[in-house]
């Protein structure tokens, strides 16, 4: 073949090679390009309420006209690594989760929730669209509030999205703003008269004067039994040893976490406005002859996480703000009522049993955690009825008629919310503790107090019944933008409660 031939070929090679790259550089840009656009991103995630919600949003209903597109939320600003990087992975995941997933088996509301918003909105494309984050027009409220987050993105990891869920798809349930005054709660058409008299230790229903709000109150008879874990329970943790035997005298235990309806009761009668200093409020509450408490504020936004209330747990009140409780329940009925120590707690929650949880079952094949768990699923089928957790609570708090009881009769101990106690919490506390104490209090001091029992997005590995955990005080308090901050509501824990106890009025014989 002659030179010439050769070239020729050669030419024709690297000629169809340029077109043939071409077209496929044209055809991947084209894919590239077309896979952010809304209709792809609706062909994946096919859920009835997200393109209808997103239509109802500010991002894409709002004065100017400008429509935000899924993209610019979903994925880092355009033309860093960082975008290729999120698009390919999120394009990959998509992909998988539409060949291999049911979408009516998809838990939609929990896609909803902060948590998981958080995973999959960038605090950068935020920034890339609102530069301005002081507009002409902003209330002294919102110029309050992103002057904290200026102050404070950095070195709290802040994100936009924590105050501002709503803004890409519309949710009729969430509220960025103060409430002006208490949410109305279903009315019973009762007033009662009179606290419930307690003539013999036995459960009663404890009615609150004035009010149409009851408490059923369990008895929990006195006795001893071993606080605390083994080295050989599984999922053992530090704090929970050395075991020790301690001994508790009888009391009442509220049969429930406190609700929304017995709560909002309390808001309505001692709600404190706005302005009012925590130290005013403080030294009321301090007086002796203190005969009417100064209560919460009003909180920022629905703290229900529109949920629902009734008989679902009340969440997100401080420590303070539950033993403000106490103390108006205490004035309210003349019994003593307050939090629970966290030995009356663990010997509660027990209801008489040794075992990790009070019904049968290895926490190892409760667990995700593990090996087995992570190969063949954890095994479900004892503990869902008896805890609201990671498995079963879509992702928030639900009634306690989805539970069965403990056997002293109490429900949700395990599960649902985390429950304050009034003990402070210290590591080591049980072996500062002397073996065969009797009502044991904790340690006289600290910075955070104990709370126990899980919540509703734990593993069944911290749902034992003699797992701690501590309050973090601050850091639940992480987006709260006043100064100071709030002393009644957390903004940034959604799976915090409580239940009361009551002591045994002088006179009843008890055991």
């Amino acid at each position: 073949m002659s030179k010439s031939g050769n070239k020729k070929k050669y030419f024709l090679a690297v000629l169809a090679g340029l077109v043939i790259g071409f077209s496929l550089m044209i055809a991947f840009n084209y894919m590239w390009v077309n896979s952010s656009k809304n209709e792809s991103c609706m062909a994946c995630h096919f859920h009835p309420e997200s393109d209808a919600s997103w239509k109802q949003s500010v991002h894409y209903n709002n004065e100017s006209g400008v429509m935000t597109d899924c993209a610019a939320c979903h994925l880092p600003p355009k033309g860093s690594f960082e975008y290729v990087k999120a698009k390919t992975l999120t394009g990959v995941k998509d992909l998988w989760s539409y060949m291999t997933k049911k979408t009516e088996e998809v838990d939609w509301d929990s896609k909803g929730e902060l948590e998981y918003a958080q995973q999959i909105v960038y605090n950068e494309s935020c920034k890339a669209c609102h530069v301005n984050i002081f507009p002409a027009g902003m209330s002294d409220e919102g110029v309050t509030a992103h002057l904290y987050y200026d102050d404070n993105e950095e070195k709290l990891n802040l994100q936009c999205i924590s105050c501002h869920l709503d803004v890409g798809h519309y949710n009729p349930n969430y509220k960025h703003s103060a409430l002006t005054e208490a949410p109305v709660t279903e009315d019973n058409g009762i007033v009662y008269e009179a606290a419930t008299p307690v003539t013999e230790f036995a459960n009663f229903v404890e009615t609150i004067p004035g009010t149409g709000a009851s408490i059923s109150m369990i008895a929990i008879p006195g006795g001893s039994f071993k606080m605390g874990s083994s080295e050989k329970e599984p999922f053992h943790k530090a704090d929970e040893a050395p075991q020790r035997n301690v001994t508790v005298s009888p009391f009442f235990m509220g049969e429930l976490e406190v609700t929304w309806d017995q709560y909002w009761t309390f808001y309505k009668e001692t709600m404190s406005e706005g302005r009012t200093s925590p130290e005013t409020i403080y030294a009321n509450n301090q007086r002796e002859d203190c005969d009417a408490v100064s209560g919460p504020t009003p909180p920022f936004g629905f703290p229900d996480q529109g949920w629902g209330m009734g008989e679902r747990p009340a969440i997100t009140m401080t420590h303070y703000a539950a033993e403000t409780f106490c103390q108006w329940l205490t004035l309210k009925t003349g019994k003593k009522y307050r939090l629970p120590t966290e030995a009356e707690w663990e010997y509660a929650a027990r209801g008489g049993t040794e075992t990790p949880y009070y019904f049968e079952g290895n926490p190892k094949k409760f667990s995700d955690e593990g090996f087995w768990s992570g190969l063949f699923g954890a095994d479900t089928t004892v503990i869902n009825s008896y805890v609201i957790y990671a498995h079963n609570s879509k992702n928030r708090t639900q009634e306690p008629s989805k539970v069965k009881a403990n056997p002293f009769g109490l429900k949700n101990m395990l599960g649902n919310v985390m429950e304050y106690c009034s003990d402070y919490y210290a590591e080591d506390a049980y072996s500062k503790m002397q073996d065969g104490a009797v009502n044991p209090t904790g340690p006289a001091s600290g910075d955070e107090y104990v709370v126990r029992g899980g919540y509703y997005v734990d593993d069944a590995a911290n749902l034992r019944s003699a797992a701690r955990r501590k309050t973090e005080h601050d850091a639940w308090l992480k987006t709260d933008p006043q100064n100071p901050k709030s002393i009644w509501w957390y903004s940034d824990i959604k799976g915090i409660g409580f239940r009361v106890v009551c002591e045994v009025p002088e006179g009843v014989a008890a055991n």
